[in-house]
């Protein structure tokens, strides 16, 4: 019987760490030609990342716009935008699909939003948010330069 049940522990430990594995580290996703992964995505999840990257960018260009007119308001507004989204807002399913490279990568980005919103905020000064803002760019270039997304429709 004792033998019985280390067999299932095993099996069960197996089993876990392939779903693991698969649903939170690798996600759904395979080698692209240009040598980059390729995260495979229905067309509306697809569109909703990409949306996401697009309000970076708007964010990206107020807090850059309002940094050189000194309107720290304005880069709080800016940065605030792309800050953390309220929990369930990316469906799970979705979120099972991404690598935890590229949610790790995201969150982070979204953290270094919020942080420059806040140094803004009470800090006031306009080269800190300039440079937060740089480091912060970094994760879009090391997300970019790793990630692509496809489009794939199920037949």
């Amino acid at each position: 019987m004792c033998r019985f049940c280390w067999i299932l522990v095993v099996v069960l430990l197996i089993t876990t760490g392939t779903l693991v594995g698969k649903f939170i580290i690798i996600g759904e996703t395979q080698l692209s030609t240009d040598g980059r992964t390729a995260i495979l995505l229905e067309p509306a999840e697809r569109d909703l990342i990409l949306t996401e990257m697009r309000a970076f960018l708007v964010s990206v260009q107020g807090v850059l716009v309002a940094a050189g007119k000194e309107d720290m308001k304005t880069v709080v507004e800016a940065a605030g935008k792309s800050g953390m989204p309220p929990p369930g807002q990316i469906p799970d399913t979705l979120a099972g699909k991404l690598p935890l490279s590229f949610k790790t990568l995201g969150f982070d980005t979204h953290k270094r939003f919020d942080q420059l919103a806040l140094d803004a905020s009470q800090l006031g000064d306009k080269e800190l948010a300039v440079e937060q803002l740089g480091v912060l760019m970094n994760n879009c270039i090391a997300c970019h330069a790793q990630y692509r997304l496809e489009a794939v429709t199920e037949d």
